[in-house]
Formats: C-alpha cells, sequence, structure tokens
C-alpha cells in the first residue's frame, strides 16, 4: 500500500509574506474567484500551488 502524497496548505499571512501580496488583495482574489480557499471553522487555508498560479510572468517586451 502506498502512501498518497500529503497536501499541504498554508494561512493568508503565510502565503501573503511567501509571496509579497498582500492578505488584502488574496481575500479580493478568493471574492472574485481566482484563487480558491478552503474554509475549516474560523480558518482559511490556501494551496500554495493554487497562490503561485496567480503569478503571472511577465513578456520582457523585445
Amino acid at each position: 500500500m502506498t502512501i498518497a502524497a500529503r497536501r499541504s496548505y498554508e494561512s493568508l499571512s503565510q502565503a501573503a509574506v511567501r509571496t509579497g501580496i498582500s492578505t488584502k488583495t488574496l481575500r479580493r482574489r478568493i471574492a472574485d474567484g481566482t484563487l480558491t480557499a478552503y474554509r475549516c471553522g474560523r480558518l482559511i487555508r490556501l494551496d500554495p500551488e493554487d497562490v503561485d498560479r496567480i503569478l503571472v510572468k511577465v513578456p520582457n517586451g523585445r
């Protein structure tokens, strides 16, 4: 029997510190449906991969 990879989640403040995006902006992305959030009681958790997906590479314009 194999053990499935464990999913990890982070709080809004952890995601904000890790990415440099404010918690207010993260909450806006949750509200507009761009970012999926998971609630457990009063806690809101984010999948780090989902947070990373909202960061878009900017073309260098050459």
